[in-house]
């Protein structure tokens, strides 16, 4: 498995990443299957998120992989936060506090290697944030903070009073969902891919050295269902299973490579459940596609080149 840097942390994670959030739809046995595999390939990054089957994801895992010691210094722990009972938004300094003893007991943990908000709180208080930040560094509950589905503009007011280095933006991105390529390659276009949708987040991403990490890489729309296989996106199938049978490995390899191709050096959390499809995913940081490969996938998914 090959290692990116997460932001300016130094801390070297695998390029992808197990997302945990759909853990609690399958059995015990079925989860320690997926958990194995997962070590077995080198990817031992598990992202979470407290409201991911409201804790049961977070209680699930500690069980499947049968937290100890032994393990948890195996592994990279990282959790997100800031979304309460209702699905209102809080980033107040209690509710991080409170929110990180729930996801430490749950994973049955005394620390998390990264906390990430997991979406932008209209009423944020960045100086609770911060402050909130700086107990949870100096009591050792957390080691590296980041953010997920925030515009530069977010993540700079922020980073003014948060003292650590915000790692890592985690962010929805595919093939099909590529808004934030799109805004850059239709510059100057009287386009709907030219239209500021994300602040040119990608762009700021890779200037301050904030690793993007990818959810739902496989889907297209917010929840709407994967593309692959799907008649809606012919032409892209087409070319996704051309390259594989040029390149002798599945659809699912090219598409997670296509993702892993990009200069910013993302890291993919894939949200499977099913230990075939992570080693699919797995093998595709030994395949680059070419820059003809690359843009012929993006063009076959519906966008647009000047």
């Amino acid at each position: 498995m090959k290692h990116i840097s997460l932001g300016k942390s130094g801390l070297l994670v695998p390029s992808v990443a197990v997302g945990c959030r759909r853990i609690c739809d399958v059995e015990k046995q079925e989860a320690e299957e997926l958990l194995d595999t997962a070590l077995e390939l080198g990817c031992r990054f598990f992202d979470h998120a407290d409201i991911y089957g409201r804790g049961v994801c977070e209680s699930r895992f500690a069980e499947a992989i049968h937290m100890s010691p032994s393990v948890r210094g195996k592994i990279i722990l990282q959790s997100k936060c800031g979304i309460g009972p209702g699905r209102k938004y809080d980033s107040s300094k209690e509710h991080i506090l409170s929110s990180v003893d729930g996801i430490l007991k749950r994973l049955q943990t005394e620390y998390l290697d990264v906390l990430l908000l997991h979406r932008p709180d209209a009423l944020v208080e960045p100086e609770e944030v911060a402050e909130a930040f700086d107990i949870l560094y100096h009591s050792g509950k957390v080691r590296f903070f980041g953010v997920s589905n925030h515009r530069p503009s977010q993540i700079r007011l922020l980073q003014k009073y948060v003292r650590q280095p915000l790692v890592a933006d985690q962010l929805q991105f595919s093939i099909v969902n590529s808004s934030m390529l799109q805004i850059g390659m239709e510059a100057n276009m009287d386009t709907d891919g030219a239209v500021d949708r994300d602040g040119g987040v990608l762009d700021f991403c890779r200037e301050n050295e904030i690793t993007i990490q990818t959810w739902s890489p496989f889907q297209y729309g917010f929840g709407s269902g994967t593309f692959l296989g799907n008649p809606k996106f012919q032409e892209l199938n087409d070319a996704i299973g051309e390259l594989a049978q040029k390149y002798g490995t599945t659809d699912t390899t090219i598409t997670a490579a296509w993702i892993l191709r990009h200069p910013a050096k993302m890291q993919l959390v894939a949200g499977t459940t099913k230990p075939f499809r992570l080693k699919e995913i797995c093998r595709a940081v030994d395949l680059t596609l070419t820059r003809e490969e690359w843009y012929r996938l993006y063009l076959a998914a519906g966008h647009r080149l000047p």
